[in-house]
């Protein structure tokens, strides 16, 4: 019954964590899509903003066009389905009768390449139906939203950069959080050869997913400049390779990780204590109690778990293009029970097949920027910001006066095993 009891608040918790991050996030998404959409309509957008003749149906181009100029006299109607005079055949006027205008009547070719260029949809004979499409308007808000003036570029860089920022700062206000005690020459296994290999698999192959996936983001203009193109193209294509095959080792990392993990990763009210101490970390000679994992860790271990697998399944509809639409079912679901009318905002469910790779790409970023920001903290205080952290990953040994320290009802539990004849964690002296 306690198990269970565990179980059902386990699931709760994810499922709580799991709606909260995509609301968030899809929230986000639609305030974007609506100021790009504001954007495209702003007068001000410079030489090569596009715009439209009222009435006349006709779009030109600010900056030069073959189109027709707006005092032309073109066969566009004024209104839609009312035809104008041009179109009116006159029995008495033979040459006015004989006039392309009258073939054209109200389709005329302004008026149909104003509906193309707002991506109307026609019927094709050939198997691919996207080809009845010839220009899907949403592409441009895709390419504002990931290009260099775009919002993904800019508060990605914010995010990451901010975090680099704050950790300098703690590390200079903080320091190098030593063992109080220092260490004692007595070892504790940590962590199993099978919990290490799993950790590992899953941060390298995490961290080659994130440094290839920046470069698709930044390196054209960041990276581009300083190598040439030549070298650039080399870097992208390799990178390309990296990205679509190490994805599989990231999903098998985290299925493992999952599997070994979740158990002692179940929230308790010692995580509340935890957190009210701020884990110890800001203050000198404070040691919260906690078990093989405190609150910090376990935050770490759920974001990690719940952002990989959307990260997955949005990796998974891009290594596989029109073959796992994920948005268009799920924004359907959230009009259902009610969620978008809730939080006020409108999500659409008739996105074309090109539209859910666009979803997928923007939603593939945004995830995969917050996982980069949480590791970034997470590899700090494994490694420059806590003495004696890497050894339980590197060896998976470590100091028993740290253990003590930052996981003390954890040594109580292994060495009572080990004292009652259970199998505690192995104690040996340091060499």
């Amino acid at each position: 019954m306690r198990a269970r009891r565990r179980g059902t608040i386990v699931g709760a918790s994810a499922l709580a964590l799991a709606l909260a991050i995509f609301f968030f996030t899809a929230l986000q998404m639609s305030v974007l899509i609506g100021e790009a959409g504001a954007q495209s309509s702003d007068p001000q957008l410079g030489a090569n903003a596009e715009t439209t003749e009222p009435g006349a149906g006709i779009i030109r181009s600010a900056g030069g066009s073959v189109r027709p100029p707006a005092n032309a006299e073109t066969n566009a109607p004024t209104e839609p389905g009312v035809a104008r005079e041009l179109d009116l055949v006159d029995e008495m006027s033979p040459a006015k009768a004989q006039t392309p205008l009258v073939i054209l009547g109200p389709n005329s070719d302004a008026s149909v390449w104003s509906a193309v260029r707002h991506g109307v949809e026609g019927q094709v004979s050939i198997p691919d139906a996207k080809a009845g499409q010839l220009i899907q308007s949403f592409g441009t808000t895709w390419e504002w939203l990931r290009s260099q003036d775009g919002p993904l570029f800019k508060w990605g860089g914010y995010a990451l950069g901010g975090m680099v920022a704050l950790l300098a700062v703690f590390y200079l206000l903080r320091g190098r959080i030593r063992i109080e005690h220092g260490p004692s020459g007595v070892m504790i296994e940590r962590f199993k050869p099978i919990e290490r290999f799993g950790h590992w698999l899953l941060a390298v192959s995490f961290i080659l997913l994130a440094l290839t996936g920046l470069n698709l983001l930044y390196g054209k203009e960041l990276l581009l400049p300083l190598i040439g193109k030549d070298a650039f193209a080399a870097v992208a294509e390799a990178g390309k390779f990296v990205h679509n095959n190490v994805a599989w080792p990231f999903m098998l990392g985290l299925v493992l990780v999952f599997v070994l993990w979740v158990w002692h990763n179940i929230p308790s009210y010692i995580d509340l204590i935890w957190l009210a101490k701020g884990g110890g970390l800001f203050s000198k000679g404070v040691h919260p109690p906690s078990r093989k994992f405190n609150a910090g860790q376990k935050l770490i271990f759920w974001a990690t778990i719940l952002l990989g697998v959307s990260v997955s399944a949005s990796g998974l509809s891009l290594l596989f293009p029109y073959e796992l639409p994920l948005f268009a079912k799920t924004f359907q679901a959230l009009h259902q029970i009610g969620i978008t009318s809730l939080f006020g905002f409108e999500l659409r469910t008739d996105l074309t097949a090109i539209e859910e790779m666009q979803y997928a790409q923007v939603w593939h970023t945004i995830v995969s920027l917050a996982m980069m920001v949480i590791i970034i903290a997470h590899i700090y205080i494994g490694s420059l910001g806590m003495e004696g952290a890497f050894d339980a990953m590197g060896t998976g040994m470590v100091d028993r006066n740290w253990a003590i320290e930052h996981h003390g009802l954890w040594v109580e539990e292994m060495e009572g095993r080990q004292g009652t004849g259970g199998s505690g964690a192995a104690t040996t002296p340091a060499e």
